[in-house]
Parts: structure tokens; C-alpha cells; sequence
């Protein structure tokens, strides 16, 4: 296991433990304070922890080295971890929405629902600071390990922590304003779930795009254009393809170059032109440079 495979290992058992421990916590609180907001808080800590366990196995498979099955490695890994982390958190947006207008079509019709008590609340509260520790975290490591389903995962711990956010102003609501309100508890997880959705929507679409091999940014692939424009020797260049590969990039391109020279020198140019992309995007960056003749 390389480093990078230990940094994401280590702040996701990390946070895979913590989650275990809210999710008994927020579970227990939530029944015995009457809440169902934060029974739902515990359920959403609960896909935290099952993706924890999918980052930590799609990690491990992702660093293998390349084989004859997969050629340009196992990168991909890593992006379908990512992306099934976006399907879990949306589906734990969903369902929270679902279980909260339920409860709010109920108290409209009449239902009484049960007050939460301060249990709830103290679990809530303690849920925010805990889980956005654990963001901060899990955000910086995966930015310093370019690790796209760490940082996912990261975001998973961001939007626990605003749902424990909205849940402990609910459960408050409900508690301090009378019974009349005590629909302020559902109501603040439906709210919520919509953030939720909206997180799992913003971790899938940049998974699919890669899985369906999107081109890079328009920022990078002007970047590396202008990398390959300044090395001495390139006349000019075209056919530019990039694409994402779980944490390295690939680059295909034509270069061309005076047709006079010798192919030893048209060879180290075309180095120079992969060596410039992989000082700026990585070591692992995949680069393949076609050589052609300039038409005078």
C-alpha cells in the first residue's frame, strides 16, 4: 500500500468509526426523544458509514498496477466509488423528504405528533461539530491526495452535519414553540433532504461524465495547450483529446514538427512535451504524442 493509499485509508476508518458511533447514538436519541427528525438524521449517518466501506474497498482496487485486463490501470475504480457514493447520498435525500412530508400531511390532518425532548437536541448539536471536524478533515486529505471519492466522501460528512443542523433547529422549534408547531420538526428534515439531493447531484454528474470519458475542463485543456505551444521545437499541434482516469489524467495528441530532423530529435522533443504535462498534472498522467511531419 503506497502512501496515498494510506492517507485515504486512514481518514476513512477514521471517519467510518465515528459514523458507527452517531448512527447508534442518533438511532437510540431519536426513539427514546420522540424524534423522528433525527431517527432520519441517523439513517442518512448510517449511508455515511456504507460508504466509508465503499471508498475504502474501490481505493484499495484503484491502486493496483496496470494488467492486460485494464491497460491504462484501475483509476476507474475510484470514479465508480465516487459515483455510487453521489447515488447513495441522493437516495438519502430522497427518502428523507419522503419520510418528512408524511409526517407533515399527517399533523395537517389533525395527528398530534409527539414532542421531541432535549436529548434529541443535545445529539444534534453534538452531530454539527462532530461531523464538520470530520468534513475539514476528510476534505483536506483528499485535496492533498487528488482523491475524487475521498473528497465525495468529504462532502457525505458536510451534509450530515447540515442535516443535524436542521434537524436540532426543528427538534428546538418543536420543543420551545408549543404543540402547534411541533410540525417544525419534519418540515426541517424535508428542507434539509433538498440540500442533500442537491449534493448527490453534484458528486454524480462529474462521475458520469469521466465514466463516459468527458473531456477535462476547458481550463485544463487550455493549460495543456499552452504547455505544449511553448516547448522548443513544436511547430504546432492538433487532434487534442483528454480525458480523467480516477486520479491521473490522459492526454492524446498530434505534434508537428520540421519533417528535416532527425527521429532522435523529434523523439526528445515529443519527451519534453509529456515531461512539461506530467511536472504540471501528475506522474501518472497518460501521454501520447503522434508525431508529424510540418507541410512547408
Amino acid at each position: 500500500m503506497n502512501q496515498r493509499e494510506k492517507a485515504i485509508f486512514r481518514v476513512t476508518f477514521i471517519g467510518s468509526i465515528v459514523n458507527v458511533a452517531l448512527v447508534l447514538l442518533k438511532l437510540i436519541s431519536g426513539i427514546w426523544g420522540r424524534s423522528s427528525a433525527l431517527v432520519a438524521d441517523g439513517v442518512h449517518s448510517l449511508t455515511d458509514f456504507i460508504t466509508d466501506v465503499i471508498v475504502l474497498v474501490f481505493v484499495k482496487l484503484s491502486g493496483k498496477p496496470r494488467d492486460k485486463v485494464h491497460s491504462y490501470g484501475h483509476g476507474k475504480f475510484e470514479t465508480l466509488a465516487t459515483l455510487i457514493i453521489g447515488v447513495f447520498l441522493t437516495v438519502a435525500g430522497i427518502g428523507l423528504m419522503v419520510s418528512g412530508v408524511r409526517k407533515i400531511i399527517s399533523s395537517l390532518n389533525g395527528e398530534m405528533l409527539p414532542e421531541p425532548t432535549w436529548l434529541a437536541f443535545a445529539v444534534a448539536a453534538a452531530s454539527i461539530v462532530v461531523k464538520e471536524i470530520l468534513y475539514r478533515y476528510t476534505v483536506k486529505v483528499g485535496r492533498k491526495v487528488n482523491s475524487d471519492a475521498t473528497i465525495a466522501n468529504a462532502w457525505h460528512h458536510r451534509s450530515d452535519a447540515i442535516s443535524s443542523l436542521g434537524t436540532m433547529a426543528g427538534i428546538g422549534g418543536a420543543i420551545l414553540l408549543g404543540d402547534d408547531w411541533r410540525i417544525l420538526d419534519p418540515l426541517a428534515a424535508v428542507l434539509v433532504s433538498i440540500f442533500i439531493i442537491k449534493s448527490g447531484y453534484d458528486i454524480i454528474r462529474p462521475a458520469i461524465n469521466e465514466l463516459l470519458e468527458g473531456a477535462l475542463p476547458e481550463k485544463q485543456t487550455a493549460e495543456i495547450s499552452e504547455l505544449i505551444g511553448t516547448v522548443n521545437g513544436v511547430k504546432g499541434f492538433h487532434n487534442l483529446r483528454t480525458r480523467k482516469i480516477g486520479n491521473a489524467i490522459a492526454v492524446d495528441v498530434h505534434v508537428k514538427m520540421d519533417g528535416k530532423l532527425l527521429l532522435e530529435e523529434a523523439h526528445d522533443i515529443a519527451t519534453l512535451v509529456e515531461e512539461r504535462i506530467r511536472d504540471r498534472f501528475g506522474k501518472e498522467s497518460i501521454v501520447n504524442i503522434h508525431m508529424e511531419p510540418l507541410k512547408q
